[in-house]
């Protein structure tokens, strides 16, 4: 079994330590130069780098071995029920929770929170990228049961988007921005993404390549929408 489990395992550390040893290096530099940090700080940043690096090596061999082979099979016995639009709901609640386990939509709250000086909470942000998602998930499982082009769902919302600029308070259109690219995080596309890969494989008249993928985009989009719409409904209160 372990064998199972550590199968590739060497290939991800190395794309891990690829990929952090860049940052490694500029933060030195930084350090060096510019920063000169105290011995006390340094540790608890390396250290930090060293958990870092774990986690993320863990984290992706969990997604070779769990994450994305549990989505497509959920996926497969989903696309294989009678009553198919079960699917739209689940696409929901999947949605849902998985952004709220997102830790990249948690630091974004808590920094949002922190420059809007409580303004804004994290529970507020939260629960709004969580609904956005859901939706985005659940649309999207419609487009695959219907079989229609991602179109029709991108132009439209990213018109209503920048119709939204114009109504919603000035401070929460960057916010809003930024929410698209944090809402799809690692727990979002390893699992979600899988799972509508193997509903578009058994669904008649479905295609994996044009109907499975495309839902990062709408994911990117819908956490972008709320946002604003949150912003539109602080605006009123102010004015009331």
């Amino acid at each position: 079994m372990m064998d199972a489990v550590l199968k590739g395992f060497g290939d991800v550390l190395l794309e891990v330590a690829l990929a952090l040893i860049p940052l490694l290096v500029f933060f030195l530099i930084f350090q060096f130069i510019f920063l000169k940090l105290d011995w006390a700080k340094i540790k608890k940043i390396f250290l930090g780098f060293i958990l870092s690096y774990i986690g993320l090596a863990l984290f992706l061999q969990g997604v070779h071995i769990g994450f994305m082979p549990i989505g497509e099979k959920m996926g497969e016995t989903l696309g294989n029920l009678s009553f198919k639009w079960i699917i739209i709901p689940i696409g929901f609640v999947l949605g849902f929770v998985a952004t709220f386990a997102e830790p990249a939509v948690r630091v974004l709250n808590k920094e949002v929170e922190d420059v809007t000086k409580g303004y804004l909470t994290k529970k507020t942000m939260l629960y709004t990228l969580s609904l956005g998602v859901g939706v985005a998930i659940a649309l999207s499982m419609l487009r695959i049961q219907l079989n229609f082009s991602i179109w029709y769902y991108i132009i439209p919302g990213y018109l209503l988007a920048f119709i939204l600029i114009f109504f919603t308070k000035k401070q929460f259109v960057s916010i809003a921005f930024d929410s698209g690219g944090v809402a799809t995080g690692p727990m979002t596309v390893t699992f979600i993404v899988s799972m509508a890969v193997g509903i578009a494989a058994v669904t008649e008249g479905s295609d994996p390549l044009t109907d499975g993928f495309g839902m990062i985009a709408l994911v990117a989009l819908a956490p972008i929408i709320s946002v604003l719409i949150l912003g539109i409904i602080y605006k009123q209160e102010v004015e009331e």
